[in-house]
């Protein structure tokens, strides 16, 4: 029997990240993997997701062209092209995956874990029989838990995979539906109908909460529910979808009843609520691992109750987020080697793909009022930024969120052009304790879409150069 120091089971942000951290750090590791390199995130999520996001900001950016003096004649477009990019993408980074796995040292197994006993992990085949490119049973000194999610298969929208999908097949359309009605005005949900509509479909989103993207401050929603209604697509907040019939009219034709009784028709349905924990067949309950409705308990160790058995990401329940996964991953491999490092949840960017995009870090202005905490805020648009203008992304603003009494940034929302990437400069900020005047004290360069956080920053103090402010 092979033995291991560490036996990771899912090769997905985090399993692949504990991986290569535990090799690093010296140990005989091996990843067991039943499906692709790189997991939902790379596969079926993130990074596809992104890759037809940027065909539609692009097609979306060409039609607009003559705003810049480009003539361009005749725009169309084709959406299995499109897709081909997108696998392009994604089989060009599993590729990059795999030789990283490899010149690291670390024996990656084509098969599902199964954990036997402590110590102990069972690799079979896919199919469950075994394959002769599989070893049996391995030894383990510890195990990592890194199966991740699945899109929960909700019996009352009778998801067919067809003409009722999950975002699986949606990311796999050759063909583009003229009418999508998506069931969730989340994060995933919002993301998919700026793809869509940019590519030309009649887009309707139901959502059942009061708002759609109901983590973010009002303001933030305010302006992508803008942008959306101008790129056509109906937005239904406060409804709830009784059920899901699909083929009833003819081919490629879904009716989507709602509780109130109206009823909509269109080519297909994308459902965006929902994720499925992947533990089962693990072998978790006969080894007593602790659990709740489905998913990992751990604690800030990443530590199961089960010595020896570690469990990060998506399983876990919490955060399910790809970089989340991949930090926890990195503690998990500490850890199993003896080490004592915990998880630090106080600055973790989030992002989303609207247009304009979102993001945001640390506490919201929601969050302070609800939780009674008395904060300054500070908020710059974009409208003001010689860039943003040049740009022509003048939607949307930068919003900091201090500590009156010590000057500390607690937070940040951004809605705007490159609102992903300028997080970054505000999560270093909240994780490493700066004041604002650190901000402010920074030189930005001119003309850049970062000026945007520095203004915010100085308007916590009412001091924006470039935005008649409060009086001090």
């Amino acid at each position: 029997m092979s033995e291991f120091d560490i036996v990771v089971i899912g090769g997905g942000p985090g399993g692949y990240v504990a991986a290569i951290r535990g090799a690093q750090k010296g140990a005989r590791v091996a990843l067991v993997e039943r499906d692709k390199l790189g997991g939902t995130c790379l596969n079926r999520g993130c990074i596809p997701t992104k890759a037809l996001y940027y065909s539609a900001k692009t097609l979306s950016t060409v039609r607009k062209a003559e705003a810049f003096g480009v003539t361009t004649g005749k725009v169309s477009f084709d959406l299995s092209k499109a897709v081909g990019r997108k696998d392009d993408v994604v089989g060009r980074l599993v590729g990059g995956v795999g030789q990283l796995l490899k010149g690291n040292g670390v024996e990656v197994m084509t098969g599902e874990g199964f954990l036997e006993a402590a110590g102990k992990v069972r690799v079979t085949g896919p199919d469950k029989a075994g394959t002769t490119d599989t070893p049996g049973t391995i030894g383990a000194k510890s195990v990592i838990i890194a199966t991740g999610s699945e899109p929960a298969m909700i019996p009352a929208f009778n998801i067919d995979r067809e003409n009722v999908l999950t975002s699986t097949e949606a990311l796999n359309l050759k063909k583009l539906p003229e009418s999508l009605l998506i069931i969730g005005g989340g994060v995933m949900g919002c993301e998919f109908a700026t793809i869509f509509s940019k590519f030309g479909s009649k887009v309707t989103v139901v959502e059942l909460l009061p708002t759609i993207l109901s983590t973010e401050d009002k303001q933030v929603v305010r302006v992508v529910a803008k942008s959306l209604k101008e790129a056509g697509v109906e937005v239904l907040t406060g409804v709830t979808v009784e059920d899901v019939e699909a083929g009833g009219g003819g081919e490629g034709e879904v009716k989507t009843r709602l509780q109130d009784g109206r009823v909509f028709t269109t080519e297909k349905v994308l459902v965006t609520i929902g994720r499925s924990f992947n533990s089962d067949g693990l072998g978790l309950e006969d080894l007593n691992v602790g659990m709740e409705r489905g998913r990992i308990v751990v604690d800030e160790h990443m530590a199961t109750s089960v010595p020896g058995v570690y469990a990060i990401g998506d399983v876990t329940g919490g955060m399910l987020l790809a970089h989340i996964a991949s930090v926890e991953g990195g503690v998990a491999a500490a850890n199993a080697l003896g080490g004592s490092e915990t998880m630090d949840y106080s600055a973790v960017p989030a992002g989303v793909f609207t247009d304009p995009e979102i993001a945001s870090v640390g506490m919201k202005e929601k969050d302070a009022k609800e939780k009674g905490v008395e904060v300054k805020v500070g908020r710059f648009p974009y409208a003001a930024s010689g860039k943003a203008l040049a740009m022509a992304e003048a939607d949307g603003f930068v919003q900091m969120i201090a500590d009156p009494g010590t000057d500390k940034v607690l937070g940040c929302s951004i809605v705007g052009a490159h609102a992903t990437d300028l997080i970054g400069e505000v999560a270093l900020a909240v994780k490493a304790g700066l004041k604002v005047k650190d901000i402010i004290g920074t030189v930005h360069a001119h003309p850049t879409l970062p000026e945007v956080v520095m203004e915010a920053a100085e308007d916590v103090h009412g001091e924006a150069v470039h935005k008649i402010g409060r009086k001090r």
